[in-house]
């Protein structure tokens, strides 16, 4: 277990702020609508707001009943409605229809619409369109920063990566870019921002938008940096088997808004009980980020200690006994329970693992990365989908596939495809299709590729038209170049070498030391160099959109301000797994530093993927 660790790593903002920024302004627009109230909640803002306000606090401020929101009539009796809902054409129509059925009864109810992060024209076009703009108030619920930890923030957004990098739909960059400008506002003013991605600089821009509008007032920073990234500059991560035990209970029993449901399976009695992951639980915070061969070892020497300190009590007087009891039992009862639900989840994990033949999937995984027999990867793929196991992880394997080859030769691609439809069902020829669009599963071309053709050009013409060609390009031809990547940055280490796990020397460790996540990397070497520049063939590899701005910086207290410059905002626009975070969180460890990782979403390759098929509306 052990990590080398800098000392000297300088303290994390309190970002609980944040909540009661949110729970302020929520309570604050529910009390627009004076009296008793029903509230009306989408379903995927349920989990954020139980974290913000919770059922009392509601009751407290006249809401009297809450509902699910579920596209039917509704039963409520109340004479005031109130829906939370995210800006959504699908449940504006609902609504629209509510309070239509509502007036052919002759009915009159009063009706408030509060969008969650912000409304969207389309929506309020919708109520004209309805006839039903006169008859409800809107407004907007500015909920866009959940801290799910420390460290940890989330802007519950997963619909972010489809919507953004399949469908071209960029109305959540201003969302993003007000999530910047909250924290900016509340925690900067940041020195530095670096980026890369389109969108990035799209949410960048967004947010400088937004500082030049408001007013600038001096403070002292806690958050120095800022790197922005983009998640289709690093598809190859997402889609690698998770082997840290946070990222793996969240492949296996998926995390939701920092929560865990542990079934009968887990808790050894036969209800589910649901467990807040963070680190206020003690056990799981110190093996969170730990590789899940070790954490076994952890926890049976965490058992002994406990019943170490159960035992005290053998020898003890009655003084000692009471002063135990009111000081260590309550502590000591919370640790076991705790204890004995995480051995339940790493034996439960254990047990699927070596169902699934667990080693033999991330064999060919390394193999892949590696770039080593392929052919007998390919052979494994095609057991894989036509044994019918999983569809979702056949896919996965063809997509990692697909972007550590760089596409697949034509005659793999049909095969691979005809088997995949066979096995899954013909309706998947438009996932293929998605899946082609974002550049995750796609036919090599015969003779030069575009990408190539392109970067010959962005070496003949000036920066500026090359920029212009780029965008025309990347849309036409989507490549990884994870191998040049690879090669350029060291991302996979030589596997003639044998890995330590237990005293991990580089994020590989985050993948069983077979692959440093690109994203990361990236990370570490911008700081680095404080910009990008040494890494001009990176970028042009990742299809450019990168920038670095000094924005300035008002402390003059030189302590301070190099505290803040060694705490350092990441945020990912499409999503982000629990590995990466780990792995910021090792780097950070190494080098000083500590990271505050901003999402859209937490994700992983089952949720990446499923976003891609399109039964998911």
């Amino acid at each position: 277990m052990a990590h080398s660790v800098r000392r000297d790593a300088p303290e994390l903002p309190d970002f609980s702020l944040l909540k009661r920024l949110a729970r302020d302004q929520l309570i604050y627009l529910l009390e627009q609508l004076p009296g008793r109230k029903d509230l009306f909640i989408e379903a995927d803002l349920m989990s954020p707001l139980d974290r913000i306000a919770n059922v009392t606090t509601l009751k407290q401020h006249d809401v009297d009943k809450l509902y699910k929101v579920e596209y039917k009539p509704i039963v409520s009796t109340s004479d005031q409605l109130c829906f939370l809902i995210r800006p959504r054409i699908k449940t504006v129509k609902w609504i629209c229809d509510v309070v239509n059925a509502d007036k052919a009864f002759g009915r009159f109810r009063r009706y408030k619409i509060i969008f969650s992060p912000q409304k969207f024209y389309a929506c309020e076009n919708l109520l004209e369109e309805q006839g039903i703009f006169g008859d409800v108030t809107t407004d907007e619920w500015s909920f866009y920063l959940l801290p799910l930890d420390d460290d940890i923030i989330s802007l519950e957004l997963p619909e972010f990566f489809r919507d953004n990098f399949l469908e071209g739909d960029q109305r959540w960059v201003r969302t993003a870019g007000s999530a910047l400008h909250l924290l900016h506002s509340v925690y900067g003013p940041f020195s530095k921002v670096y980026g890369i991605g389109r969108c990035s600089k799209m949410a960048y821009e967004s947010w400088r938008e937004q500082v030049e509008e408001g007013e600038q007032r001096a403070r002292q920073a806690e958050i120095g940096n800022v790197f922005l990234i983009d998640r289709d500059v690093d598809l190859v991560t997402p889609l690698c088997s998770q082997v840290v035990y946070e990222g793996l209970l969240d492949d296996i029993f998926r995390i939701k808004c920092g929560c865990v449901e542990f079934g009968p399976d887990v808790t050894s009695s036969d209800k589910s009980i649901k467990v807040m992951l963070n680190s206020q639980d003690k056990v799981f915070n110190e093996i969170r980020n730990e590789h899940f061969s070790q954490v076994f070892g952890f926890l049976s020497q965490k058992a002994r200690n406990l019943q170490t300190a159960y035992d005290k009590r053998s020898g003890m007087d009655i003084k000692q006994m009471k002063t135990f009891v009111s000081e260590e039992l309550k502590g000591l009862k919370q640790e076991h329970r705790l204890l004995s639900l995480h051995i339940g989840a790493s034996e439960s994990m254990m047990k699927k693992k070596t169902k699934q033949d667990f080693q033999e999937l991330l064999k060919t995984e390394h193999s892949l990365l590696e770039g080593f027999e392929i052919r007998e990867c390919i052979s494994y793929i095609e057991e894989h989908i036509n044994r019918q196991v999983s569809m979702v992880e056949s896919m996965r394997l063809l997509c990692l596939l697909s972007l550590t080859e760089n596409g697949l030769l034509p005659k793999d691609y049909r095969s691979l495809k005809a088997q995949f439809l066979q096995s899954y069902g013909i309706e998947h020829l438009l996932t293929f299709s998605n899946l082609k669009q974002l550049g995750l599963l796609v036919e090599q071309q015969p003779g030069e590729t575009l990408t190539v053709m392109e970067s010959r050009v962005g070496k003949l013409v000036n920066d500026k038209t090359a920029g212009k060609l780029t965008d025309a390009f990347s849309s036409l031809a989507k490549k990884s170049n994870f191998r040049a990547l690879g090669r350029r940055l060291n991302l996979v280490p030589k596997s003639d070498e044998e890995y330590d796990l237990r005293v991990p020397r580089d994020m590989a460790y985050i993948f069983s030391g077979a692959y440093i996540p690109l994203s990361c990397k990236l990370i570490e070497q911008v700081l680095e160099r404080d910009g990008w520049t040494g890494l001009e063939e990176v970028t042009r590899m990742l299809n450019g959109h990168e920038f670095a701005v000094t924005a300035g910086s008002n402390g003059s207290d030189a302590r301070v301000k190099t505290d803040s410059q060694r705490i350092i905002l990441v945020m990912f626009l499409g999503g982000c797994t629990f590995s990466e975070i780990s792995a910021l969180r090792f780097l950070g460890r190494e080098k000083g530093l500590k990271f505050i990782v901003v999402t859209t979403a937490i994700t992983n390759s089952a949720r990446l993927l499923e976003s891609m098929l399109d039964n998911h509306a």
